[in-house]
């Protein structure tokens, strides 16, 4: 059966993988709109609120956002602050060298692209990455679970993410992610076909079948051209 669409999750995926000082991160970010003897605490206090969100998400499927870290920490997020958070974050969201390549041979395919992530950014943000680095106009349509109420593994999310791109078989939709379990598990219980690209931070789920796994993403187009045949 032909494939239809090509979603991909973006964080270990469209952007390689590495190691975050998430700590770190906040308290440089705090420290340009604190007091000095507050920013410490304001740190603290965002990236604990963050973990506790991010757990809720593992536990209930639930998505959050950014405007929730900032209240339930009791930061003031100004424009200014949110623009020196996501300026931070810049070294670590490089789009991967190969996607750009491998997202154009879908496209002259005629394979429809989608992203789907579990994010509490807004899309804004995500989408001012894509344009930064040359990508935003080869995808179809994005799901950012900042804007709907579950995260991946949800089946809902993968249903979204079909819809954002126009796709309506799951059989033909192939979901490429890092995650065994909300990537590969998820989109295999939505009913796609799921391939994994593994990194060695990411935690094992031993009921995660992928029906392929990949190095890099270039390698993607073997497996298509075979699910194609």
């Amino acid at each position: 059966m032909a494939v239809e669409a090509v979603i991909f999750d973006w964080g270990g995926t469209l952007t390689p993988w590495h190691s975050v000082d998430h700590e770190d991160l906040w308290l440089t970010v705090c420290t340009q709109h604190y007091p000095a003897a507050e920013a410490a605490a304001a740190a603290a206090a965002a990236r604990t609120a963050e973990m506790e969100l991010w757990r809720l998400a593992e536990s209930a499927q639930q998505s959050s956002t950014m405007e929730a870290v900032f209240a339930r920490a009791g930061v003031t997020a100004s424009t200014g602050f949110l623009d020196s958070y996501y300026q931070a974050w810049d070294p670590h969201t490089f789009t991967d060298p190969e996607a750009g390549p491998l997202l154009r041979e879908l496209r002259r395919r005629g394979i429809k692209i989608g992203v789907l992530s579990n994010t509490m950014w807004p899309r804004a943000a995500h989408e001012r990455i894509f344009i930064r680095d040359e990508i935003f106009d080869l995808i179809d349509g994005a799901v950012y679970s900042s804007e709907i109420p579950w995260v991946k593994p949800h089946p809902e999310a993968f249903r979204a993410a079909m819809r954002a791109v126009g796709a309506t078989d799951p059989a033909r939709c192939v979901f490429v992610g890092d995650r065994p379990y909300d990537d590969v598990h998820g989109a295999k219980s939505a009913g796609m076909r799921a391939v994994l690209v593994p990194n060695s931070d990411v935690p094992t789920f031993s009921g995660a079948q992928p029906d392929a796994v990949i190095a890099r993403l270039a390698d993607l187009l073997g497996h298509l051209d075979r699910w194609s045949a």
